[in-house]
């Protein structure tokens, strides 16, 4: 399983493109996989034939693990044992295991929890459960024993989280926590009726259920181990962008005609982005532990929508080193190309920092969630026409302006509210000094 970013660490196998036995070229698709950031598709490194496939469609697999063997030239394929071979293995010379004795229910606040028996019980019967199922199963409250009785449609019989979900979707009233012995041997604990460890909702006509799709439940996870990895904390300033707004307007057609390019708000906010990061490096960096990791490349993702209402973030790299034309042309490469779902994998990792664009929505600021590892997001709002108080030498006056709010979140563990503050006066400073004679 390849490794698609230094944030991810698992994926999940889409489609198998390629079966046992068949041959492969150098470069050409063996499968198609999943992460919470990118499906792409997974490109053989040599020659050979599919001797091999150790995971099956639909299940999550650990950056680095072997997902399948490619033969090569001239080794033998060895195929997949038929299953009556397997069932007459299985009915060989069983061994005999001493059934255990009989063991209390614990109870601790009301719940019951599986005794030693089950557990046994459960590696005697030689089942493997991945730790992704395992996780699951803690979390939902099913112990080894009613572990056991969930079908597997993984390889082998092995329980998917695919096989995980269709259960808890169609689970209700208490599993049967452990065999009979051991509830006699505890006749004056609480009926198991009594406390159900969950209770399927109550649904009626008024109320449509939609299933989170993959890509939205692998951003909620992401999402929730931010904001448990960060304390966060959000500043937020006003900057008079009136000339860079101007400038935008006069600009916009000739730019186009010129380049073949359309101007938007987007990359000038790059620009300013990358010059405080040179300004304040230390907003550039990420955790390891208790080690600070400073990046020399500044490297900004741009979060844009996708047509499922999900949002997948591109990375600029280098973007310090391009001029405004080459940050237009890139903003506009990704933006269609991420509506396209045609973003190649390398081209959403290695962020170093990231701009998310809230005024496109007709915001005027946000507090967004911090993507890690990075330790700070901008969000940008609307720019909208206000009233502000202007300085000049015949004294102050009252006059319509084009203001936005510039808004930063940041990891509070590794940026204090100075280098934040600072770092994002900077940029609203960098916005507000904008050239409105520049050329183009």
């Amino acid at each position: 399983m390849p490794k698609m970013g230094e944030s991810i660490m698992e994926a999940t196998i889409l489609k198998w493109n390629k079966a046992i036995g068949d041959t492969i070229e150098q470069d050409e698709t063996i499968l198609e996989i999943a992460t919470d950031k990118v499906d792409t598709e997974v490109p053989s490194p040599v020659d050979g034939v599919l001797a091999e496939i150790k995971y099956q469609e639909g299940d999550v697999v650990a950056v680095g693990e072997v997902i399948a063997t490619i033969s090569t030239e001239g080794e033998a394929v060895v195929s997949a044992p038929a299953p009556t071979v397997v069932e007459e293995v299985k009915h060989e010379a069983p061994v005999p295991v001493a059934a255990p004795a009989p063991q209390p229910v614990q109870v601790t606040n009301g719940q019951h929890s599986a005794p030693a028996t089950a557990t046994v019980a459960a590696i005697a019967s030689g089942r493997f459960y991945s730790p992704l199922v395992k996780n699951i199963a803690q979390k939902e409250g099913i112990n080894m024993s009613e572990l056991e009785t969930i079908p597997g449609t993984g390889r082998d019989g092995r329980v998917t989280k695919k096989d995980m979900l269709t259960y808890l979707d169609g689970r209700s009233g208490v599993p049967s926590i452990v065999a009979a012995p051991a509830l006699q041997a505890a006749p004056t604990m609480p009926s198991v009726a009594a406390a159900p460890l969950s209770t399927a909702p109550s649904m009626n006509g008024d109320v449509e259920i939609i299933e989170m799709d993959r890509m939205r439940k692998l951003i909620a996870n992401h999402m929730v181990r931010s904001k448990q990895t960060s304390p966060h904390v959000t500043s937020y300033v006003e900057a008079d962008v009136t000339n860079l707004f101007n400038w935008r307007n006069k600009v916009k057609k000739s730019f186009q005609e010129k380049y073949g390019e359309k101007i938007t708000f987007t990359p000038i906010f790059v620009e300013a982005v990358a010059k405080a990061i040179n300004d304040f490096p230390m907003i550039n960096v990420s955790l390891d532990g208790d080690k600070i990791l400073r990046k020399k490349n500044i490297n900004i993702g741009m979060a844009a929508a996708l047509p499922s209402g999900n949002l997948i973030v591109p990375v600029i790299k280098n973007a310090d080193h391009l001029s405004l034309l080459g940050l237009t042309k890139s903003v506009n490469d990704f933006a269609t190309r991420a509506r396209a779902n045609k973003l190649k994998p390398d081209e959403i990792q290695g962020g170093t920092f990231t701009l998310t664009n809230v005024g496109t929505f007709g915001n005027v600021m946000g507090a967004p969630i911090i993507n890690q590892p990075q330790v700070a997001i901008l969000a940008t709002g609307a720019i909208r026409k206000k009233p502000a108080v202007i300085e000049t030498e015949y004294g102050d006056v009252i006059a319509v302006r084009q203001m936005m709010f510039l808004s930063l979140s940041y990891d509070h563990r590794v940026v204090d509210g100075f280098l934040g503050g600072s770092f994002l006066r900077k940029i609203a400073d960098y916005l507000e000094a904008f050239d409105v004679n520049r050329e183009i």
